[in-house]
């Protein structure tokens, strides 16, 4: 390589490289900003809220490019523009085009007159050889019924490498998986000191998996493209600390786009303190889809619906005035009442019964776990 501006050297002398740039650590950001360089030469903006999306909107339609370090999905209603995009793009990076997308990342894309399915059968298949599980048994649940983990429980594992990886390929899974999401958030607590007892939890995952492996997530052609959401607490829930666990999914239409399972970061008084808390993070998420649907073409001029089961939590959010119960949370409560009052979102109450974050937020018996995995659009497809 040339050598870099401060370096003396003799006329026609280059640096002898004993690490490939690829490996180096600001390769990546070097990358990065080529690549954005180039394609917005070409007449795209990048996302404001993505930095990886870059869109680009002209009389013949819109084309929208998605970006995961050199890998990157293309799509759009102007379809020669994308043929000449892609032959741009060829003339300055060497690149290979893969066709329609089947696969992208571990995660794999089937079409059907319903929609398009994603799933992610082969990565769950590489786990399952990875864990070396002796036995072929399934389970219906991915944790027991009530069940509670503490760090304490068990044995310490002499060796905790395979806990540790075979969680950390448990948290990807969960991107077209949100029936394991609370499991792996319980599960991926213990990583630092994990024990018999957690591993037994990590099989028990695993073996929900195996009879699970060809689930998909539908995304339905037909959908529409409103957004809803709705967020649930588990108060107190965790017997070590009695921290509460938020819950959140969001749908446009009739697709799951978006959800969480997550312990708080403060103890939470009261329920409704906690489903406040859980509501002050579904919001964060609606503005934010709010704001990249935009930039993908999507305007949204209804407010979001943010479907709660706590009425006192609602009644907080139209108070204007703070008193005992909430002035400790009066910043959740100006956040979440702010895009209450500008029409960002609105709060309606719905039963606890047909509360579908419930799913994120704790176990359930097998009937009830059933019917919300149903309400998420997950398919139990069987392996063609």
């Amino acid at each position: 390589m040339v050598p870099p501006a401060g370096v003396s050297h003799n006329q026609g002398e280059v640096c002898k490289l004993k690490k490939a740039l690829y490996g180096l650590k600001q390769a990546p950001r070097a990358w990065f900003e080529k690549f954005s360089a180039v394609i917005i030469s070409l007449g795209f903006n990048s996302s404001d809220y993505d930095s990886a999306l870059f869109v680009r909107t002209t009389s013949h339609g819109r084309i929208i490019l998605s970006l995961y370090v050199d890998d990157m999905i293309i799509t759009g209603d102007d379809v020669d523009g994308i043929d000449e995009l892609k032959i741009q793009l060829a003339k300055i990076f060497e690149m290979k085009d893969l066709g329609p997308l089947r696969y992208f990342l571990g995660i794999e894309v089937a079409y059907s007159p319903r929609g398009y399915l994603l799933s992610q059968s082969k990565y769950i298949a590489n786990i399952l050889e990875q864990a070396r599980l002796s036995d072929t048994r399934a389970v219906d649940s991915p944790l027991e019924l009530n069940v509670k983990y503490v760090p304490s429980d068990g044995v310490p594992l002499s060796d905790p490498t395979l806990y540790r990886t075979l969680v950390g390929s448990l948290v990807y899974l969960t991107i077209t998986r949100p029936d394991i999401a609370y499991a792996v958030h319980v599960v991926s607590q213990f990583v630092v000191s994990p024990t018999t007892v957690h591993w037994a939890a990590v099989l028990r995952i695993l073996r929900y998996l195996r009879g699970t492996q060809f689930q998909s997530l539908l995304f339905p052609s037909s959908s529409s493209l409103e957004l809803r959401a709705y967020s649930d607490a588990d108060w107190a829930g965790d017997p070590t600390d009695r921290k509460s666990t938020t819950g959140f999914c969001i749908f446009l239409g009739d697709s799951l786009i978006s959800w969480k399972s997550k312990k708080q970061d403060i103890v939470s008084r009261s329920s409704t303190e906690a489903e406040y808390r859980a509501m002050a993070s579904t919001t964060t998420e609606i503005v934010w889809l709010r704001w990249l649907l935009s930039d993908m073409g999507v305007a949204l001029s209804e407010p979001t619906p943010m479907y709660c089961d706590n009425k006192s939590a609602i009644q907080i959010a139209h108070n204007s005035i703070f008193h005992e119960r909430t002035k400790h949370i009066e910043i959740d409560c100006h956040f979440t009442r702010h895009h209450l009052q500008h029409g960002t979102i609105t709060l309606p109450f719905i039963s606890s019964s047909l509360q579908i974050a419930d799913l994120f937020t704790k176990t359930h018996s097998i009937k009830r776990f059933r019917f919300l995995i149903d309400k998420l659009s997950l398919l139990p497809i069987t392996a063609s």
